[in-house]
């Protein structure tokens, strides 16, 4: 597995080098990654805020049918009660807990792909539908952006993003991303500043509107920057917005955890256009398992977590983007 990761990395500084235009996917784990040619249709479709490799087509298709089957409670509570020991022992203060979620629905992957309005979207054959709404990286001449993004509340509720901006675990989550984020482009990039702190985006659904609170962090990279666009992409790597703080043992408590294979979900996919790179987090994921359909979803657990309402808040992000 650690020579896919290697050779992928290579490739990646070769063809940023050569400013060859190129895609790429890359999973939690880093051990099935997957490099497409830019132009690819065959396989993949993608669209972000900038480019994308198909022409929308008008679709009759209508979502009638959207039933979910959440994993039980009680399930979610003991993964929930493992994290927290971990976190009173010192050994994280922020870890992303995600369960899977079987769906129901009369549309198939590539209809949801085609109807969903997303900033960032992606299917893969027979593998997964993706409406991201985070941006993980943007590199625009030379300066390197990222946009963590912690903090979700339902539109609908009254004073709802005052609420938001002002509920103590979710300004304590926010504040230990950023942290963490800012560590992880110092890594790669100098002059590493916060650009805007706590902005609110609103998000469409199925379900009803979302208030999700971001943060815009930049830095500097190196003028050769092209050559080692691989490294730089793996250095930062997992997302810290999925995974949490400290990542290595983090990671380590997610696994057990969770007791299920992220596999796509919670990595990231990417467009290198020959100069520029423009990157999302692999959230908002529905995949394909045999006939079954998986949603997985999930969110940040700190000291001040609730755990009704963190079960709750994963199952109020099992939605597409179809209004």
């Amino acid at each position: 597995m650690e020579s896919q990761k290697q050779s992928t990395i290579a490739q990646m500084n070769e063809l940023g080098a050569k400013g060859e235009p190129f895609v790429f996917i890359v999973d939690f784990d880093f051990e099935k990654p997957m490099i497409f040619d830019f132009g690819d249709c065959k396989s993949l479709l993608w669209k972000t805020p900038f480019s994308a490799n198909f022409i929308p087509e008008n679709s009759t298709a209508e979502l009638a049918d959207w039933d979910i089957y959440p994993i039980a409670f009680q399930a979610y509570e003991k993964a929930f009660e493992l994290v927290q020991k971990h976190i009173h022992n010192g050994d994280t203060y922020l870890l992303n807990l995600t369960m899977p979620t079987k769906v129901s629905t009369n549309l198939s992957p590539e209809e949801i792909f085609r109807l969903s309005d997303a900033p960032y979207k992606i299917w893969l054959k027979n593998r997964f539908v993706c409406f991201s709404p985070e941006i993980f990286v943007r590199i625009s001449d030379g300066i390197i952006s990222s946009y963590p993004m912690k903090g979700t509340i339902d539109a609908a509720i009254d004073n709802a993003e005052q609420l938001l901006i002002n509920d103590e675990k979710e300004v304590a989550e926010h504040h230990t991303i950023v942290d963490l984020i800012r560590n992880d482009l110092s890594m790669v990039a100098s002059d590493v500043k916060v650009e805007r702190f706590r902005y609110i985006d609103r998000i469409s659904t199925n379900q009803g509107e979302l208030l999700q609170m971001s943060s815009e962090i930049s830095g500097k990279l190196p003028e050769n920057y092209r050559q080692s666009i691989g490294t730089i992409i793996a250095q930062m790597l997992p997302a810290g917005s999925i995974c949490g703080a400290p990542k290595p043992k983090t990671v380590e408590i997610i696994k057990a955890a969770e007791l299920y294979n992220r596999g796509y979900y919670t990595g990231i996919f990417g467009v290198f256009d020959g100069q520029n790179l423009d990157s999302c987090v692999l959230i908002r994921y529905l995949e394909e398992d045999g006939d079954q359909l998986i949603f997985k979803s999930g969110g940040g657990i700190t000291f001040l977590s609730d755990c009704k309402t963190e079960y709750n808040e994963l199952i109020q992000k099992v939605y597409v983007p179809i209004a």
